[in-house]
């Protein structure tokens, strides 16, 4: 379904299952434009009026796997954009020669980079009934065509500025949709293995910085903020590995000390 401007494509496709009015066998949400799009953790989502992908996928549990780890939609759902983006992006081939198969990677839990920069982001949501999960929306944020920001996001990057190209978002929205498909239908080990393969600073040592839990929007670490808000975000840094990433979404660090330290969404920061 497509609908020329929305508040927040989640937003909206949660209102319509709400009213009764989604039709059955929907299987997605998006728009041209969003007056109020969220991201992970209170984030806003910038976006110029028709130049990016803005959507939203439903998403049933009926999957075993789905049921006995939670996060595998998160991990389903940014495997199927790494996906779809490296393919269309390797159409040119001197993308493909800058990148090879690194340059593109999932930040954990599941942002997707191009180098140090932010090309698309996943907010995925639940609906409960009493404690039982009914169903979720993916919310998706994909860079397409825009080349200016006005906010204050720190690292934005988009296809059209990688390339030099310019997209179909419609097509785009159709590629995604058979990627998803084809994603759900691999085997869970297999999906893992990709995610897990194309992680952001995957090898060698990165420096992190831990955060108090809040409700307050998540960001990157810069050493040089060292008040926001009245909230003390210089911490002591440290270099860590990742050792792995758990099947509950949990992020298991190996410092250099040889410790291991894990985190859940929210409890520690990438250094960038």
């Amino acid at each position: 379904m497509y609908i020329s401007s929305t508040n927040s494509t989640n937003t909206r496709m949660r209102e319509l299952i709400a009213k009764g009015e989604w039709q059955a066998g929907e299987e997605y949400l998006y728009t041209g434009f969003q007056t109020a799009g969220r991201g992970q953790a209170g984030n806003g989502w910038e976006s110029e009026e028709g130049k990016n992908l803005l959507c939203s996928i439903l998403l049933s549990h009926q999957s075993s796997a789905v049921s006995r780890q939670p996060f595998y939609l998160n991990v389903v759902v940014s495997v199927a954009v790494h996906k779809v983006i490296r393919s269309v992006l390797c159409q040119a081939e001197p993308v493909c020669v800058l990148s090879g198969e690194t340059g593109l990677t999932i930040k954990w839990p599941n942002d997707i980079y191009w180098g140090d920069r932010k090309i698309a982001g996943i907010l995925v949501e639940n609906a409960l009934i009493g404690s039982e999960v009914r169903y979720s929306i993916a919310g998706i944020g994909l860079n397409v065509n825009q080349t200016e920001w006005l906010s204050n996001a720190p690292n934005p990057v988009s296809m059209k500025q990688i390339s030099g190209e310019e997209y179909d978002i419609h097509e785009l929205m159709k590629a995604l949709m058979d990627e998803m498909h084809t994603v759900l239908a691999m085997k869970p080990e297999e999906v893992w293995a990709y995610y897990k393969a194309h992680l952001y600073r995957k090898d060698g040592f990165w420096p992190y910085v831990e955060r108090e839990v809040s409700i307050a929007p998540t960001m990157n670490y810069s050493p040089s903020l060292e008040e926001r808000d009245g909230e003390r975000l210089e911490r002591p840094v440290f270099l860590a590995k990742i050792e792995n990433i758990r099947g509950d979404g949990e992020l298991a660090l190996r410092d250099q000390d040889g410790n291991l330290r894990t985190y859940h969404f929210k409890e520690v920061r990438y250094v960038l």
